[in-house]
């Protein structure tokens, strides 16, 4: 049978919310590259008799145990006493540590090691160090009774996933634990609705090895390939035709893949061009111009923004039509086209991408509800308008980044309509 792990995250503070569990996700990838099958997470609190209850649990179910949490010198860091009581295995102190902890604090002349760190330096008796070259806290790798593999890690990402790297790794693969990968491609997409992609790719649900799967959240809709195979490159060669024919079925909705995003996509398509876009925003107060600038070397093609938020803005820096406004209002087609027009005049650029809604809770009326919103877009040889109208129950900031999104979009639909 092959052996599968069990996640076990020790912390009040993840149970609390105060802290994101990225440890779990992280760890879950890294098993699924192994090939390491792993049907369980447990989150228990920094309390001896649940992490014990946790531990019996895990063991009728799990072969490999992965704790993360706990490790440290304060008096509630509970993981390794629970696990020595549990298995009956008493705590020794390992000289090692304790030589490792005096060279780590030696270079610190304004800090003495604490007497609370000699709890770091005990260990169950019988379970080998995992060292930790980033920190203070050590794990261990232990076969507490045949059959049942224990590793713990300290609950910082960064010294967890250098000793998972340098030290677990390599021992999953000696023992003989890693035998097969599972290797996985994301295809992203916007601007299609969850139900409307799962009814276009139906039949590949059905699929066994590779599997698809969709995920959905902040407006982007995914779909996972995972294959299992005996290396990555084989596993990537049965997802690769299933790829495509899930590509030809959804077309230009599919916006990229796996680290790929609308502004990188976005970024990709101006670069090529030797192209320049500038934003005029009103209800995204700046939100479309700070997500052209989360990607590096975003100066080349960016030239900057107008945040027109009153009508006197519009009219004074844009160049939008007072009668346009009085008769329409800012919410409408005419102005989005014309605050395009605008700053793509004002700054010189290629492209001039606007923005003009009404993101709530109030400022809205039957014909134009709360959650309309313009998008324009003035180029080269067209200027034309997007209206959308998005949820608004969810809140203003949510009308905001779906705005900002979809402006991205639309220009991407816009660049890969003219390659066609």
């Amino acid at each position: 049978m092959t052996a599968s792990a069990e996640i076990i995250c020790i912390g009040t503070e993840l149970l609390l919310g105060d802290i994101l569990n990225s440890n779990a996700q992280f760890l879950a990838q890294q098993l699924a590259l192994l090939g390491i099958p792993h049907y369980y997470q447990t989150t228990v609190g920094d309390n001896r008799l649940r992490i014990q209850k946790a531990i019996a649990i895990a063991c009728e179910r799990s072969q490999i145990l992965i704790f993360t949490g706990g490790l440290g010198p304060t008096p509630d860091d509970l993981t390794h006493e629970a696990i020595a009581e549990f298995f009956d295995s008493p705590l020794t102190e390992r000289p090692e540590i304790v030589d490792a902890l005096r060279q780590r604090y030696a270079h610190r002349q304004s800090q003495a090691i604490s007497p609370s760190n000699d709890k770091q330096t005990l260990l169950p008796d019988g379970a080998d160090i995992l060292p930790n070259p980033v920190g203070s806290a050590p794990g261990i790798i232990w076969r507490a009774r045949p059959g049942l593999t224990i590793m713990t890690f300290p609950g910082v990402p960064k010294e967890m996933q250098v000793m998972w790297a340098e030290t677990a790794v390599p021992y999953f693969q000696r023992e003989g634990m890693a035998q097969t990968t599972i290797h996985s491609r994301m295809l992203k997409y916007w601007g299609i609705a969850e139900s409307t992609l799962a009814d276009k790719v139906r039949p590949f649900f059905d699929l066994d090895n590779p599997t698809v799967a969709p995920y959905a959240g902040k407006g982007e809709v995914r779909l996972r390939i995972s294959a299992r195979a005996a290396s990555q490159a084989e596993a990537a060669q049965l997802i690769e035709p299933v790829e495509q024919q899930i590509r030809a079925l959804t077309d230009d909705d599919c916006f990229g893949a796996d680290d790929e995003t609308l502004v990188s996509v976005i970024a990709q398509f101006l670069t090529e061009s030797s192209h320049t876009i500038s934003v005029a925003e009103s209800c995204t107060g700046g939100g479309l111009g700070h997500l052209l600038t989360t990607q590096a070397g975003s100066s080349a093609y960016f030239n900057g923004g107008v945040i027109a938020y009153s009508n006197s803005v519009k009219i004074q820096l844009l160049n939008v039509q007072e009668a346009d406004l009085t008769r329409e209002g800012a919410v409408s087609d005419t102005v989005a086209k014309q605050m395009a027009m605008g700053v793509r005049t004002l700054l010189n650029s290629t492209w001039g991408v606007s923005i003009t809604g009404i993101a709530g809770p109030g400022g809205g009326s039957d014909e134009k509800p709360v959650g309309l919103v313009y998008i324009g877009i003035a180029g080269p040889d067209q200027v034309f308008s997007y209206r959308r109208t998005f949820a608004s129950f969810r809140g203003r900031d949510w009308v905001r980044w779906l705005s900002a999104c979809t402006a991205l979009d639309v220009l991407r639909r816009l660049y890969r309509e003219n390659r066609k």
